[in-house]
């Protein structure tokens, strides 16, 4: 008896040919050109705004194209998982870039064009910056500290009128520590007749790592 499992004469096998075919077509992904004119990306920003993108949406901008198989906001939505998000994608290297599947030399050139002049745009700081509260220097210096991948103390050199004059690097340690001489803090600030300085110190910690106060040793050493 038949379990009803057999296959028919009348039918044509299965060659794997075919059922490679039906896998492929089960994982085909739609790609940017076929998608409605008003929901591509490069559409959208025309229209919208960058400001109505996801960051997906943008990197994809820069990007351009995907790979068989994988269209270009899917290549962008895994490189950014890949990298942990925006800030990840900031301390990629050329080469942890460049091997990604579906990018190569030219997008990774792209991206890590686009990280560095968005790096220079936070550290360029309009002329006469007055300083009224720790918000406004935490605003003038948060964006560019954020990315440091060690300890660094820096110095803003003020004016009467609290007016910045420039920020310069006092102090650049390892990944998990800064010695900090007091002297040298005030070495600038002596040397151009400026009335007032901040001091300003970030805490870099890798994921899962307790931050130590380091900083009130330090505040407490310039203030003696």
């Amino acid at each position: 008896m038949s379990d009803g499992s057999a296959t028919s004469p009348f039918l044509p096998p299965l060659f794997p040919t075919y059922i490679g075919r039906m896998q492929a077509a089960s994982v085909y992904q739609t790609m940017v050109r076929d998608m409605p004119t008003e929901e591509r990306p490069r559409e959208r920003l025309r229209l919208r705004g960058p400001e109505s993108l996801t960051n997906a949406e943008l990197v994809a901008i820069l990007l351009r194209t995907g790979a068989t198989g994988e269209n270009v906001i899917n290549v962008a939505t895994r490189i950014l998982s890949t990298f942990e998000g925006l800030r990840g994608l900031s301390r990629a290297s050329f080469g942890e870039l460049s091997t990604q599947h579906a990018m190569g030399e030219a997008k990774a050139c792209q991206l890590l064009a686009a990280m560095e002049l968005g790096k220079r745009l936070l550290q360029e700081m309009p002329q006469q910056r007055i300083v009224r509260s720790a918000e406004d220097v935490y605003a003038m210096l948060f964006g560019e500290m954020a990315l440091l991948e060690q300890e660094e103390l820096r110095v803003v050199l003020l004016t009467t009128r609290h007016e910045v004059i420039t920020v310069r690097d006092v102090y650049r340690g390892n990944v998990s520590s800064a010695i900090v001489r007091v002297g040298e803090v005030f070495r600038d600030a002596v040397r151009e007749g400026c009335p007032g300085i901040i001091a300003v110190h970030n805490h870099w910690c890798a994921a899962r790592l307790p931050v130590i106060p380091k900083g009130v040793y330090i505040r407490h050493d310039l203030t003696k």
